[in-house]
């Protein structure tokens, strides 16, 4: 079964005031599958939730809820070099965009990392060996502007933790920007967006440079508010329901959204989002794209009776 039908499913539950306290929903393994089987066929589970949580799922239900465990899209790359737009920037794997479409397939990452980390390889390599020389450089202002906005956590005596701005950026994004978007909740996290900013600017952190994971986080805020605003903006942007992304008020796919990708990129302290034109997509190609993701939404009779009516269109 696709994983985010699952994920969708589980939402909807805690969204309708069904699900448990801490928002998730109990999956009972117990009641269905011998402990034999369970202990067999899911073994890191078993353990995980016993050493963790000191329950037995070969006993007792299981406390669940969606997460995020991946992306589609990323660092828009050259196919062929995995080049980015910024010269001598090379992105491959998980982190690079357009390798998996709308839904990332299970086992998709180590063929991903095999097949583009070669040309990773082969294009950078290819990349210094045309510079001849003549390496770019970075200017001594650059580099003491950015010195100076790495250490600024460290020699304010007063701010906010950025441990908590952390925290309640990734709430706001799993709450607003989550499985099942609506178009007032992304708007309503992007106005939140400019508070975070805010409040990441005025972090404070004690202590040194050394091992000082607080100071990590608060540089990783700057990147990872980029980043909820690209997601938040292409999810505003997207008006249909394709793969991972669903949007409660267009729940199902359409044919011009299928023509483009969203290429979203920072000018000074602005994200910018265009369309992107697609390739066209050879017809046998899209009528398995189309089958599969007819099955979220139609019955199999209904799928049959649809493969009926085209073959018999086919046939006149």
């Amino acid at each position: 079964m696709f994983r985010e039908v699952v994920a969708r499913a589980i939402n909807a539950e805690v969204k309708a005031g069904r699900g448990t306290p801490a928002g998730g929903v109990f999956l009972d393994i117990a009641s269905r599958r011998s402990p034999e089987f369970i202990l067999k066929r899911l073994p890191s589970m078993y353990h995980q939730f016993k050493e963790l949580a000191d329950v037995d799922i070969t006993k007792q239900p299981m406390e669940i809820g969606p997460t995020c465990h991946y992306v589609m899209g990323g660092v828009e790359v050259d196919p062929d070099t995995a080049a980015s737009s910024v010269p001598g920037l090379f992105a491959v794997g998980e982190v690079s965009g357009g390798m998996h479409g709308s839904n990332r397939l299970g086992g998709n990452s180590l063929s991903d990392l095999v097949v583009f980390g070669k040309r990773a390889g082969d294009g950078a390599a290819d990349y210094i060996e045309s510079l001849s020389g003549a390496r770019p450089g970075v200017s001594d202002a650059d580099l003491d502007a950015a010195m100076a906005e790495a250490l600024a956590p460290l020699s304010r005596s007063e701010g906010e933790n950025p441990y908590t701005v952390h925290h309640e950026l990734q709430q706001t994004m799993n709450d607003l920007v989550g499985i099942i978007r609506r178009e007032h909740e992304v708007k309503q996290a992007l106005a939140e967006l400019e508070t975070f900013r805010e409040r990441a600017s005025l972090v404070s952190v004690p202590g040194a440079r050394a091992y000082n994971p607080g100071w990590h986080v608060a540089l990783d805020l700057r990147n990872m508010l980029l980043v909820a605003e690209c997601v938040a903006l292409a999810a505003l942007e997207r008006q249909e329901s394709r793969g991972g992304h669903t949007r409660e008020d267009y729940p199902v796919m359409s044919p011009e959204w299928r023509k483009v990708n969203l290429i979203l990129s920072l000018t000074g302290d602005k994200v910018e989002l265009i369309h992107k034109p697609l390739p066209t997509m050879r017809p046998d190609l899209l009528g398995l794209f189309d089958k599969a993701e007819l099955k979220k939404y139609m019955t199999e009779e209904e799928l049959a009776g649809l493969g009926s009516a085209a073959a018999s269109e086919e046939g006149h």
